[in-house]
């Protein structure tokens, strides 16, 4: 194992159900990829903003490895290890997917995803 990939994470890739009989359209999703190993760091906030009173987004990096996964935006990326994590089962909307310059099949191949946390609204339907 890499040093500093001690995140384990997993996939998820986000589909929409049909409509329902009123209308909505339910977000679903299914396991891509099961404990893959990952590294995450917090961005630091636009201090400047802050400063203004306007709310900002948090925003996260992780690099995971190895580079042959396929994952796109609007993935989701869950922590599952270690259970002592402060961001452990956290979901975070992966907005960027940046792939190394390396050969994908080099063992030290790894892809850089932007973040940012995902909210679950109306989480009791």
């Amino acid at each position: 194992m890499p040093a500093g990939f001690t995140t384990k994470v997993r996939i998820w890739r986000i589909n929409y159900d049909p409509d329902d009989v009123v209308g909505g359209a339910q977000i679903t999703g299914s396991v891509q990829y099961e404990e893959v190993r990952a590294r995450l760091e917090s961005n630091p906030e636009d201090q400047l903003l802050l400063q203004q009173g306007l709310e900002t987004e948090k925003t996260f990096n992780a690099l995971v490895i190895p580079g042959t996964l396929t994952i796109k935006e609007r993935d989701e990326l869950q922590i599952i290890e270690p259970d002592h994590h402060p961001y452990y089962a956290d979901r975070f909307r992966i907005t960027s997917v940046q792939y190394s310059s390396m050969d994908i099949y080099n063992p030290n191949s790894y892809i850089r995803l932007s973040l940012v946390r995902s909210e679950v609204s109306h989480t009791v339907q």
